[in-house]
């Protein structure tokens, strides 16, 4: 996650998050109420967002209901001084990923942060561990060009073996002697590491 907005109505906590995040090399984009939130939302250019629950003009959980209603799956941590069940409720099923209460401190920030980076890990290791089974399962069909339009949609990390364990197979598979040795030899060097 590269560009986070902060919307808060008190400066003083726009002050606060821009520079927590700022120093973990985040760029911030602030608003200062519902609207403005809600419009650099749409845009679609904020990998994460915290929304206050109290704003003038549009609450946190309008912008959160709005951008839900419009497909807009932005991970929103939701801001409040008004820490409610009925609140954490209803923002939860609203797809709020997480609920910080006022006061907070960097400290809570960065814990919030650290935690949704883990989950994130988790998620697109699940991802590539699901896209290595289907491809595999297209190997195993002789579906080789199938498997390797897969493949190739696909940012893998390069340093994952099996990623080129995966090209030696489909290439094997398309009868390319020369790329289904070069992905077997860079499979056997990732592999010794």
């Amino acid at each position: 996650m590269k560009k986070v907005l902060v919307a808060d109505d008190t400066k003083n906590i726009r002050i606060l998050l821009t520079t927590c995040l700022e120093s973990d090399g985040y760029i911030v984009i602030t608003a200062k109420n519902g609207e403005e939130a809600l419009d650099i939302l749409k845009k679609g250019d904020v990998d994460l967002a915290f929304i206050d629950i109290k704003m003038p003009l549009l609450s946190g959980t309008e912008v959160l209901r709005e951008i839900r209603s419009n497909g807009i799956t932005t991970p929103v941590i939701i801001i409040t001084a008004f820490a409610t069940i009925k609140n954490a409720i209803e923002c939860t099923k609203l797809g709020a990923v997480e609920y910080i209460q006022k006061p907070f401190t960097v400290k809570r920030v960065k814990a919030v942060l650290e935690k949704m980076l883990n989950e994130q890990k988790k998620l697109d290791e699940n991802n590539i561990n699901t896209l290595i089974d289907e491809v595999e399962n297209l190997i195993d069909n002789n579906n080789f060009n199938d498997a390797l339009d897969r493949l190739k949609k696909f940012n893998i990390n390069p340093n994952d073996p099996r990623l080129y364990l995966l090209y030696h197979k489909i290439y094997n598979g398309l009868g390319n002697k020369e790329m289904s040795d070069k992905f077997l030899r860079a499979y056997k060097i990732f592999n010794e590491n």
